[in-house]
């Protein structure tokens, strides 16, 4: 059953209103999860910052913080599994109904096709992810993924919101072995609680992760799709004696 979900957001004199197409399937990326309604309010809280920018939403499923960016006047590519075609499809209706002209491309974590080395030669100043660290299978391709993505490019953050739902599904180890750091972690207490805030799960975090531009050359500027010499390299990689967030 396909319903429209409406999300509004609102600064002083300015607001926004997004709608979105949800399906009531129990395919997760067909409704709205409520990491997404805390990643697209920052992104509307900060959207000075995103103005201009190249934006790639990971994982995007019903894009809201993506669709958001691409309204605050970000360039944006919407990114899914690339087997998932009732997503993809979904995606484009909430596209056509908010007006924004979003590139959607099939982005699967840790496979390095055609299509993801142009995104990796294109670069990106901001990849966003809501809920996207939920299965810790694949936390290692996620991560691979992002490092790739943000390497070359000073300042270029991942922004990811997260339910908090086991003490065991720490990132530290994986941050650092993709040569990965914590810049920013915002609980979702610290946002100024309007009633769309305070309807969410008290779990939530918001995290800003960086490149530790120190660590072996995935800070270098380089915008070439890693070698398969490089992939097995960093899929062996032995855990670090320290880990860069605490």
């Amino acid at each position: 059953m396909r319903k429209l979900s409406e999300h509004s957001f609102e600064d002083g004199t300015r607001s926004l209103t997004v709608r979105i197409s949800e399906v009531k399937k129990e395919d997760y990326g067909l409704y709205v999860w409520p990491s997404s309604i805390l990643l697209a309010e920052y992104i509307w809280q900060q959207r000075a910052r995103f103005a201009g920018r190249k934006v790639l939403e990971l994982g995007a499923g019903t894009a809201l913080p993506g669709i958001v960016a691409a309204k605050v006047g970000a360039d944006v590519v919407l990114t899914d599994h690339a087997d998932r075609s009732e997503v993809f499809e979904n995606m484009k209706a909430s596209c056509e109904i908010n007006n924004v002209d979003c590139r959607i491309q099939g982005l699967t974590w840790g496979e390095w096709d055609v299509e993801t080395c142009s995104l990796l030669d294109a670069g990106v100043d901001f990849v966003l992810g809501a809920d996207v660290i939920y299965q810790n299978t694949e936390f290692d391709d996620l991560f691979a993924t992002v490092s790739y993505l943000l390497k070359g490019r000073p300042g270029s953050v991942f922004i990811t919101t997260y339910e908090k739902r086991s003490g065991h599904r720490s990132v530290e180890y994986l941050m650092a072995k993709w040569g990965l750091h914590c810049t920013t972690i915002i609980d979702v207490s610290d946002f100024e609680q309007t009633e769309k805030i305070s309807s969410l799960p008290s779990s939530i975090q918001l995290i800003e992760i960086a490149p530790e531009l120190i660590l072996g050359f995935v800070g270098q500027r380089r915008r070439s799709c890693p070698s398969s010499h490089e992939r097995r390299a960093l899929l062996t990689r032995k855990k670090p004696s320290f880990l860069v967030v605490r």
